[in-house]
């Protein structure tokens, strides 16, 4: 694989606080093991932007940040994680730099090194550069700052300058920026706060295709996965033309995968750790649902003027592969093993399942209606009250699934009696609705959907866990497999729990 060239830009630093909005900016980027080095002659700004990154990072305008001139290195265990301030200047022989212990801390701690000339030949080729340098035209004395990402650090510089950019365009220059923390996707959000103006930054680079796994296709086409920021604009205007709150979109560079939405708050819709779901909250979204679920869902939406998104379609195909998550990550991780054969009778088993629960009309389908993805708005009225987030892979598909999602939320203990408390909800105001509407054959179709869905997040969260290094999520197994548990106990699925019995160890159990 080539590496990639260095990636530069300027920022001409013409107040103290045009230099705390680059410290802002760039600890929006950084993670741990992490390496920045700051040059410059004295007095260019160093340990004036050292201190700005550190308080940034550490969301304290006011924290102590000592300069390290005497002491080396000076640590700080920070929210995030830990930062290593480090100043140089006095290092006469490379093997002071060794015995600072600064490979102590390589992977868990940012590394913010001043005066790294004098470690030349021992910093890592990943890394941030700025240099700081001052000039005088006559009376008037200006500072700038050149910014270099080198190796893996390179595209990340380049996208900090485009955010940059993104952002003076949008009117939001100037606002604080805070990381918020992220759920399992791929996809960074911040909160930007303008005065009495608050938005959320979504940043979403447009992702390539995985390896083909089936078909010439790869996993994320097969499954209908969103690819760029477009389905996302696209049904949020779906979304909000029929009055439901999802965030407006403030401003879009759709090539660039940048939005600025409305900020809808924090307050969520289940409560405690683990949490535990609010009903008056949970029954508003089931009736969210209800209404949305009247409406049949358009093959194609707008984006923009002549511009179209098309909505794909839940098919069984995608159902599938999803559910073989199971197979492929959660088995292996409870050290289990199937035969080509057991396999073949798994999918054999859930097509035919799949097949009975498509067989209904096809609506907006937001695939991910959890907790974590909706909101408590007290100050609006009716199903307004529920904000809604991250749809973009949305699809045309059953209703059921969402209710399934909702009901069988993988991070919150939605008791039975409230389950079924609130299937009867759902099934009352859609027949309020329609007439022909059969709540048995929907309880049907809502069970193997569910069944279908707990399968898949199994898998999910194994494959966090295994390939990406997260394993929180493998706390939320067992209720997952309770819920599959229930799924499974319609008699529509009675072959399939009989597969899973006899070859589906409960996490734990290897």
């Amino acid at each position: 694989m080539l590496s990639q060239g260095p990636s530069s830009f300027a920022v001409a630093l013409a107040s103290e606080q045009a230099t705390v909005r680059l410290a802002m900016d760039i600890a929006t980027i950084l993670r741990p093991g992490d390496l920045v080095t700051l040059s410059g002659d004295l007095g260019t700004g160093k340990t004036t932007f050292a201190r700005a990154l550190i308080r940034e990072l550490a969301e304290d305008s006011e924290l102590d940040v000592p300069s390290p001139t005497f002491t080396l290195l000076q640590s700080y265990a920070l929210p995030r994680f830990p930062v290593v301030h480090v100043d140089l200047y006095r290092i006469g022989d490379p093997l002071e730099i060794v015995e600072l212990g600064l490979e102590d801390t390589a992977d868990e701690a940012v590394a913010l090194i001043e005066w790294p000339e004098r470690a030349a030949g021992m910093l890592k080729s990943d890394r941030l550069e700025i240099t700081f340098t001052l000039s005088t035209h006559g009376l008037e004395t200006s500072r700038e700052a050149c910014v270099t990402g080198l190796g893996a650090f390179a595209s990340r510089a380049a996208r900090l300058n485009t955010i940059r950019e993104f952002l003076d365009e949008a009117g939001f220059g100037e606002a604080e920026r805070r990381h918020i923390q992220g759920d399992a996707s791929f996809r960074r959000y911040e909160r930007l706060t303008l005065g009495r103006r608050s938005a959320i930054l979504m940043d979403s680079p447009a992702r390539t295709d995985g390896p083909a796994v089936r078909n010439g296709l790869p996993y994320s086409a097969i499954a209908h996965l969103a690819e760029n920021v477009t389905p996302f604009v696209a049904v949020a205007r779906a979304l909000r033309a029929l009055e439901l709150s999802a965030p407006e979109i403030y401003a879009a560079d759709l090539a660039e995968g940048l939005l600025v939405l409305e900020d809808l708050g924090s307050e969520p819709v289940a409560a405690g750790d683990p949490g535990k779901p609010i009903e008056e909250r949970y029954a508003v979204a089931v009736d969210l649902l209800a209404f949305l679920h009247q409406h049949d869902a358009p093959a194609r939406l707008p984006v923009a003027p002549s511009v179209d998104y098309r909505l794909p379609t839940y098919d069984v195909e995608a159902f599938l592969i999803e559910a073989e998550l199971l197979l492929d990550w959660y088995l292996p991780q409870q050290g289990s093993t199937i035969t080509e054969r057991a396999r073949a009778e798994f999918t054999g088993l859930w097509r035919s399942a799949l097949n009975l629960a498509q067989s209904s009309p096809q609506v907006l389908v937001l695939r991910d209606f959890h907790s974590p993805n909706l909101l408590w708005l007290e100050d609006r009225a009716g199903l307004a009250r529920v904000g809604i987030l991250d749809f973009q892979d949305a699809l045309r598909g059953p209703a059921a699934y969402d209710v399934a999602s909702l009901l069988h939320d993988a991070r919150v203990d939605v008791s039975e009696a409230m389950e079924l408390g609130l299937l009867g909800r759902c099934a009352k105001a859609r027949l309020a609705g329609d007439p022909d509407f059969m709540p048995a054959a929907f309880v049907e179709k809502y069970s193997i959907l569910a069944a279908q869905r707990a399968t898949k997040i199994l898998g999910i969260f194994a494959r966090l866990d295994r390939r990406d290094g997260k394993p929180q999520y493998l706390c939320h197994q067992p209720r997952i497999w309770r819920y599959l548990g229930r799924a499974l106990s319609h008699p529509v699925l009675a072959p399939l729990k009989a597969w899973y019995e006899l070859h589906v160890p409960s996490p734990g159990q290897p």
